[in-house]
């Protein structure tokens, strides 16, 4: 059995997240030929989170010091859908869709594994209303 692929990422103060992920898919899926990634762990610090809870239209600003406690999500050349979850100085955990605007304190640490036996596209999906995923093998 092949090892797993993986890519490390390491952002670097006033980075902003969201953009950084795609900028690096982007990258990545030049670089190995490949069209679809997940992330499989990430931690840091965030000095503002701009999250969008389900339903809502836009994301919620928090400008706060805040910890990155978990990211996940698929990443494709036309779309990523990525959560977050962060707690602030009191522990209180915060959580929704990573949208731009979620800007790197000291550091975030993010693993994405490579899928290239993957092809993932956002389709529109006529129950949801929503670009969805569709993940086909290549």
């Amino acid at each position: 059995m092949a090892a797993m692929q993986v890519h490390v990422l390491r952002l670097l103060p006033g980075d902003d997240l969201r953009v950084s992920l795609e900028s690096a898919f982007a990258s990545i899926s030049k670089e190995h030929g490949i069209e679809a990634a997940c992330i499989v762990s990430a931690v840091g610090s965030l000095s503002r989170a701009v999250l969008r809870y389900a339903d809502k239209p836009v994301g919620t600003d928090i400008n706060a010091s805040l910890e990155l406690l978990m990211l996940s999500g698929t990443l494709s050349a036309n779309g990523a859908h990525v959560h977050a979850s962060v707690a602030d100085e009191h522990g209180e955990v915060k959580g929704g869709h990573l949208m731009p605007g979620c800007i790197v304190s000291t550091s975030v640490e993010v693993v994405i594994a490579l899928l290239p036996g993957w092809q993932f596209r956002r389709e529109l999906d006529a129950a949801t209303g929503f670009n969805e995923l569709t993940p086909r093998p290549r």
